[in-house]
């Protein structure tokens, strides 16, 4: 006779969650760590408000989403790090559909730039997230031969730079995240929730189009080429 293991009930409810098409767009569109309005993500979902407000109530109690409202509207955003991570890891298990061609140029154009740089929840994804990363490990600063870790000239580079490190969270420093365009890992965790959010903040990249596309501005090259060592043609 076996025994069941306690946590079986509770993952195959997690699971269930997250195995639907609606569901999942949802939590996807929710990586760009803002919150969305349920009319805005119903519109990204292709769904009737009434269909989402029923998948967003299961989300919400599962806890995989935190909800706040303001007046009349009802915004809700991803629950947490652990909930992006645990999102972002199980979209890295799936083949991009290479074989499909975009329906037209907007869906092409807006592809494209999700591949060159984005958001993953609060770090650099895509072409310049790994461009970083690796500006970052062949500089010293980054270690990824035994797991992601900042060296000591790497905790130096953040103070020069001005960024920040809040050290007071259970949160790893530093954490690799398999990008689902590239298929190697970027730089996450509280580093990479840091450096995101001051590029963003200094104008070194901006937010393009609706989803969560970035790119780096003219600023922003001349930091990175500064701090980094990196090359134009490696941010664009």
């Amino acid at each position: 006779m076996t025994t069941r293991d306690p946590q079986a009930p509770q993952l195959a409810r997690l699971a269930g969650l997250i195995a639907d098409e609606t569901r999942a767009a949802c939590l996807l569109a929710l990586l760009d760590g803002r919150a969305w309005t349920a009319g805005e993500l119903a519109r990204h979902a292709g769904v009737a408000a009434s269909t989402l407000s029923e998948h967003l109530g299961k989300l919400v109690a599962g806890g995989l989403l935190a909800e706040e409202r303001q007046g009349r509207h009802r915004y809700v955003r991803l629950a947490g790090p652990r909930v992006a991570q645990l999102v972002e890891d199980l979209a890295a298990q799936v083949t991009p559909a290479t074989d499909r061609r975009p329906r037209n140029l907007r869906e092409s154009s807006a592809g494209s730039a999700m591949a060159r740089g984005r958001t993953c929840y609060d770090h650099l994804a895509g072409r310049l997230g790994i461009a970083v990363t690796d500006a970052m490990t062949a500089r010293g600063l980054l270690r990824q031969d035994t797991g992601f870790a900042l060296t000591d000239a790497g905790l130096g580079w953040f103070d020069t730079a001005g960024i920040r490190l809040d050290r007071t969270g259970r949160r790893p420093l530093a954490r690799a995240c398999l990008d689902w365009t590239e298929r190697r890992p970027h730089l996450a965790g509280v580093a990479g929730a840091a450096l995101c959010r001051h590029a963003l903040d200094a104008e070194w990249c901006v937010r393009i189009g609706s989803e969560r596309a970035v790119k780096v501005t003219p600023s922003g090259e001349r930091a990175l080429g500064e701090l980094l060592g990196m090359e134009a043609g490696a941010l664009r």
